[in-house]
Formats: structure tokens, sequence, C-alpha cells
């Protein structure tokens, strides 16, 4: 049977953004543990940690520059399918969507810019100030995004004009209880991601029986160290945002909670509120939402019980916990789709929950156009979510000493002091290519 406009649309709109989400966790969840072994190299000057910012570094380099272009896909669509959202919001999204391009465009890519060709150009403190750029960008990047998503999950700071809306108060999109909600419980999510890759791919290198111990060491230290402060972080945020997403969407909280009652009870305040229809979220929401909180239950007994385990040497070759460790890379990435599901599908059938109707948000095309659009963007992300991720199973496999990101030998710490000491990031062709 053939599929309706708006049902494309919404397929559409799915596996974009999925997709382009799974890129950004791993990009939020792996800088800050780059920029902390860049400042230990910098400031203890333990080699080791040079050489673990350029191992992990290349794999950010390649989520990175992938994870741009699915955005770019994911602008597309927007523009093509969903012109009536634009219409209705374009002068409240102006700003923080401005904000946003100028932060990841231009500040964000330029300072990363700087980080992979100044190694053996900038001093030490000067080069690592660049990453910090680059860290701080990306964060600020995903603020803005999600002031301009939480004002779609619960509009304030506007007022009507025309056909359209117009802000009246930034700073209420800044204190929008669904951004205070969403942002801990988002940081935190991405360090987990970030946390257990590092911890994972660490355990995969032992269990090849690796000879880069210290470096592959210190790493799984590191990354159990932030999980096991991040994970409980993203269970708690999560169970304590459910009382305040309630009060601006109660029929989805009763929908996550699987309470029969509760959910007809909301069903007729929301009828009460909006006359006649339909306003309760598909019913695998719950679905998603329970398999959300038991790998966030599983994630954070399991970095409980790795962290201690793994503090002494003699747990590396613990061969099963190496395993569980590979086998728990994946979770993170799963807990933080099923949350970003619950999160948009949850305010269905609104695009602008309270005002603007999915259906009435969608663009004046047919089937064919949006079906050609559907095929050809699903191609290319698909296409480069297999790209990124075959590269980083090749940079993973040929471990730190062959890393893309290789040591120079041009200058060294004799010729001049204050800059990283023979040190450059070049990238050989057979690890780009």
């Amino acid at each position: 049977m053939a599929m309706e406009p708006l049902d494309l649309a919404r397929l559409e709109f799915a596996l974009t953004t999925s997709l382009h989400f799974m890129f950004v966790a791993l990009t939020l969840g792996l800088a800050p543990l780059i920029l902390y072994m860049q400042a230990r190299w910098v400031f203890g000057k333990n080699r080791v940690y040079e050489r673990m910012t350029r191992f992990w570094g290349q794999i950010y380099l390649v989520n990175y520059g992938l994870g741009i272009v699915t955005g770019i896909v994911m602008e597309f669509q927007f523009g093509l399918n969903w012109s009536g959202l634009a219409k209705l919001t374009g002068d409240v999204f102006g700003a923080s969507i401005a904000l946003e391009t100028l932060i990841a465009f231009f500040i964000e890519s330029t300072f990363l810019g700087l980080w992979i060709f100044g190694w053996h150009r900038l001093p030490r403190l000067l080069h690592l100030a660049t990453f910090a750029v680059v860290t701080l960008t990306a964060y600020a990047s995903a603020f803005f995004i999600m002031v301009s998503n939480s004002f779609m999950q619960n509009p304030v700071g506007y007022e009507k004009h025309g056909e359209g809306i117009r802000l009246t108060e930034f700073g209420d999109l800044v204190s929008n209880p669904a951004l205070q909600a969403a942002l801990p419980h988002l940081t935190a999510a991405a360090l987990s991601v970030g946390a257990f890759f590092v911890a994972g791919v660490s355990a995969y290198h032992f269990l090849k029986r690796t000879k880069d111990v210290d470096l592959f060491r210190r790493s799984m230290r590191m990354g159990l160290v932030v999980a096991a402060v991040a994970a409980p972080v993203v269970m708690f945020s999560g169970i304590s945002s459910f009382p305040v997403i309630g009060g601006y969407q109660p029929a989805k909280t009763s929908l996550t909670s699987g309470s029969a009652e509760e959910l007809a009870k909301a069903e007729q305040a929301l009828a009460a509120r909006f006359g006649p229809g339909d306003f309760t979220p598909p019913a695998w929401v719950h679905d998603a939402s329970q398999v959300m909180v038991y790998i966030g239950q599983a994630l954070v007994l399991a970095a409980l019980l790795l962290l201690p385990l793994m503090l002494w040497r003699w747990s590396t070759r613990l061969r099963p916990l190496l395993y569980l460790m590979v086998f728990l890379i994946p979770l993170p990435f799963a807990a933080a789709l099923c949350g970003w599901l619950v999160r948009e599908v949850g305010r269905q059938p609104w695009a602008v929950y309270g005002l603007l109707r999915v259906e009435d948000a969608l663009s004046d095309i047919g089937p064919v156009a949006i079906g050609g659009s559907l095929i050809a963007f699903t191609a290319v992300l698909f296409l480069l979510a297999a790209v990124d991720y075959s590269l980083i199973v090749r940079f993973v496999r040929r471990g730190a000493d062959e890393a893309a990101l290789k040591l120079g030998a041009d200058v060294t710490p004799e010729e001049n002091p204050g800059v990283a000491p023979a040190t450059h990031l070049s990238v050989e062709s057979r690890g780009a290519s």
C-alpha cells in the first residue's frame, strides 16, 4: 500500500535526525576526554598522553567530519519537507540557529583546523587552547540546538504575529523548563557514549594482546572513571526530568509510566485544552522508554562493577570482563537513540507543542518528491555511516603506533622548546583513503 506524503516525511525525518544524532553523541563524548589527555601531556610532559591524544584524536576527526556532512543532509530535509515549521517559527529560531551555525561552522571548524595543522607550529599551551575552544564550541553548538528543540517541546517567550509568531524574550528560551530538564541528561549521555567507547576499544586491544599496555590501560581507566560518573547522572537526571516534562506534556509521561488511569486523565485534560482529537503519542514510545531505562540501569551497574576491578594491573588479563566492555560499546548509543525517539515522537501529533500540528508543518509537495528525497538522503546517510564505521574500525585495529595522525621529525625540543616536541598531524594517504 502506498504511503502518504506525511508518513514519508516523518520517516525521512526520523532516519536523518537519528543517524545524525549518533555522530553527535560520539563527538560530544570524545572531545572532553581528548582535551584531558592533551592537558596531561602538556602539563605533565608524559609522552604516553601525547600518543593517546593522537590515537583517539584521529577517531574524533573521522566522526566529526562525517557528522558535519550528515548534519547538512538533515538540514536539506528540513528545508524540503517542513516549510510550515519555518514559516511559523522562523523569527523565534532565527537567533539560536544563527548562533549555532556561527559556532559550529565557523569557530569550531576553524579552531579544529588550527589543532590539526598546528602541532609542530604552535606552542604547546596555545595548541591545547585550540582544542579547548573546539570542545567548548561543540557543547555550545549542542546547547543552541537544544534551545530550539526545547521550544518545540514547550513554546515560551513568544507572541502571535500575523500568520506566525515572534520572539519576545530570549531569556525565556534559555530558562525553558524543557531545556533545563534535557541539557544535563544529554550532556551526561554523550559523556557516557564516549567513556564506554574508549573503555571498550581499550579492552579490545587487551584481548588482542597489545604491546601498548600503558596507553590502553590509562585509556581504559579514564573511560571507566568517566562512565562511573556519567552513567548515574544520566539515570538520575532522566528520572528527575519526568515530573518536569509532565507539566507541559502530560500524555508523554503518562504513556511512558504505563499507567492507563493517568493516561486517561491526561487525554481528558488535553481535549479540554485543544478540543476533540487524538493527542496520545504512539504506544511504542513506552517500549522505547523502557529500553532506555533498562540499558541505563545496566550501564550504571557495569560501570560501578568494572571500575574497582580495573584499578589492579592484573585485571587486564580477565578476558570475560574485557569481552563485557567490548559488548557495552553500542549500548549507550542505543539508549541515546531511544531517548531521542521518546523526546521527538512523544510530542506527537505536534511539531511545535500546542501551536503547530505535524501535518500543518508539512510542505506542499507530492509523494514522488518526498519518496525520491527519502531514498536519496537515506542512501547518503547510510553510506556515510558505513564509511564512518569502517574508518573507525580500521584506525582502532591499527593501534596507536600506526595512527594516521603521525609523529613528525621536522621540529625538535632543542630547536624550539616552546613547541610540541617533534609532533605534527600529517594524515597519511593510506589512513585517510
